[in-house]
């Protein structure tokens, strides 16, 4: 079928907005009327080849729509149905098995490679190969094909889209809170990044019950929005000493912290923060290759640094929790947001790198 779609062709060049061929849905494929699509800092990432996905492709991996086609075998969905779209995952390795799907052992190839795990792609334009089915949706399209795996089946009494950004970049930062570290009521927390998946962590640790919540940013515009989210305390570390200002607020360090920045010198400084026995966990994205260090020192009187993938979630259970926290005025994400049409994709992007918006949501209508 006919879509039009935003395509990457060459490393740190705008989208294009094209016309291309889509195939039809294999037997556990799902094909989705993407109706919105939010932009996350990975698409940016892949867009300018941090992480090489092979180009040209169509990326997107935060869609909401609704259900037009299933493959024979799907029975979770039918046409018709309300779904957020998130991260792919094999279902079949140890870690799938285990409940673990953030930590599938073919996450790359089933999220990264431009194409199904047997290297084809449904995607072409002009007869030739356009690579897609990244997080198994590339849904910066008309219409997407997903699998049974990462479709999420969604109420139909919230608005469809607002719940595309559910799939990533907010179930990472409320996941990392919520499922990763687990705060008990009272503890203390620091966010090192107020973007939108640190505002969502903000918003968890508010719902979870946080005495002690501190974001941390260089945007003072932010810095006012955190508290308005929820934060106790804000620190510009550009005026400060990050770790020495946290145990002047906590009296010791923090019992928890989230770096999601992906800088490795935020990350050591947010290990520095921790109190005894503290947990770090590391959210942010970096370029291959990228290196932190630490004084072994910090790590070794009982300290944990942890990387975090999507937040730990398990979709099927998490982003219904989430949408009934925001339905309870609990967690309200959609503030974060805003709107823009696809072929405004690139401006979305720009004013999300220059820091002007929290969470761009491109509309497809």
């Amino acid at each position: 079928m006919r879509v039009t779609a935003a395509v990457v062709n060459e490393k740190e060049r705008p989208f294009t907005i094209e016309q291309m061929e889509l195939g039809e849905p294999r037997r556990d494929e799902v094909l989705v009327r993407i109706v919105a699509a939010g932009i996350c800092h990975t698409d940016i990432l892949v867009r300018d080849q941090w992480y090489p996905v092979p180009l040209p492709a169509v990326l997107g991996h935060e869609g909401s729509g609704v259900v037009e086609k299933v493959g024979e075998v799907v029975a979770k969905v039918a046409p018709g149905d309300h779904v957020a779209l998130s991260f792919g995952s094999c279902g079949s390795c140890v870690n799938c098995l285990q409940g673990k799907p953030a930590y599938c052992v073919n996450f790359f190839g089933v999220n990264f490679s431009g194409g199904r795990l047997d290297g084809t792609s449904s995607l072409t334009r002009n007869g030739k190969r356009v690579n897609g089915h990244f997080f198994a949706q590339s849904s910066f399209a008309t219409y997407a094909l997903a699998s049974e795996r990462n479709v999420v089946k969604v109420p139909k009494d919230v608005p469809l889209e607002i719940l595309g950004p559910l799939g990533c970049g907010i179930q990472t930062g409320a996941g990392g809170v919520l499922n990763s570290l687990q705060p008990r009521a009272g503890s203390s927390l620091a966010i090192c990044g107020t973007g939108s998946v640190g505002m969502s962590a903000i918003m968890a640790a508010v719902a979870v019950g946080c005495a002690t919540i501190i974001g941390i940013d260089l945007n003072e515009e932010r810095l006012e929005l955190a508290r308005q989210f929820g934060a106790t305390h804000v620190i510009n570390p550009s005026k400060t000493d990050m770790p020495k200002e946290i145990a002047s607020i906590t009296g010791s360090g923090v019992n928890f912290a989230l770096e999601t920045t992906g800088n490795p010198k935020v990350l050591r400084q947010a290990v520095e923060a921790l109190a005894l026995r503290g947990v770090c966990g590391l959210i942010g994205g970096s370029r291959l290759g990228t290196e932190a260090t630490f004084d072994m020192n910090n790590i070794l009187f009982g300290r944990t640094l942890r990387g975090i993938v999507e937040g730990d979630s398990l979709p099927d259970i998490f982003i219904p929790q989430l949408i009934g926290l925001y339905k309870q005025g609990r967690f309200p994400f959609d503030k974060l947001l805003k709107f823009y049409p696809l072929g405004q994709i690139n401006q979305a992007c720009e004013d999300s790198v220059q820091g002007k918006v929290m969470k761009p949501v491109l509309r497809m209508g």
